[in-house]
């Protein structure tokens, strides 16, 4: 046990540097909400792939806690919502009440083309259409599904970090 711990600490912290500020970065909120920002999670109709990259950004190699921004269970604790997604039919009026329960100043990032524009859904039967038609939006993070950076990069943006 203790040649593990002196491993560990020999290694020390493994993390991604921070990724420098681009002029292709997602689309900036309004104002950052500055210091610590609380974000809701919304799966709004996704296939999981821009899951797998929230989780991504949110673990250990990308960690984007170190920015301020943790992820809450409560839409009444949140200052920012992430939405995935196409939003069905059945989940337009639960995005909706999401929406209203969150505080204000509040913001919405649309994580993935099909949240910025229904992707490869568009069109489809049961979709009741992009993020930007059901909730204001004030930034969008492109890509099918999105790299990691680039969450973090909108995360950056959320919290002026």
């Amino acid at each position: 046990m203790l040649r593990l711990w002196r491993m560990i600490r020999a290694t020390g912290r493994i993390a991604e540097p921070t990724p420098p500020r681009t002029a292709s970065a997602p689309s900036a909120p309004r104002a950052p909400l500055g210091g610590s920002v609380q974000i809701r999670h919304v799966d709004a109709g996704s296939c999981n792939g821009c899951e797998v990259e929230i989780g991504a950004a949110f673990g250990p190699v990308y960690d984007a806690e170190r920015y301020g921004a943790r992820l809450v269970a409560s839409p009444r604790h949140a200052d920012a919502l992430l939405v995935t997604g196409v939003v069905t039919r059945n989940m337009a009026e639960p995005l909706r009440r999401t929406y209203a329960a969150v505080p204000a100043p509040k913001r919405v990032v649309a994580v993935g083309d099909c949240a910025r524009n229904c992707g490869v859904f568009a069109g489809a039967y049961g979709v009741a259409g992009a993020v930007g038609d059901i909730v204001p939006v004030d930034a969008e993070v492109p890509g099918c599904p999105p790299r990691p950076e680039a969450i973090v990069e909108a995360v950056r943006e959320l919290t002026g970090r």
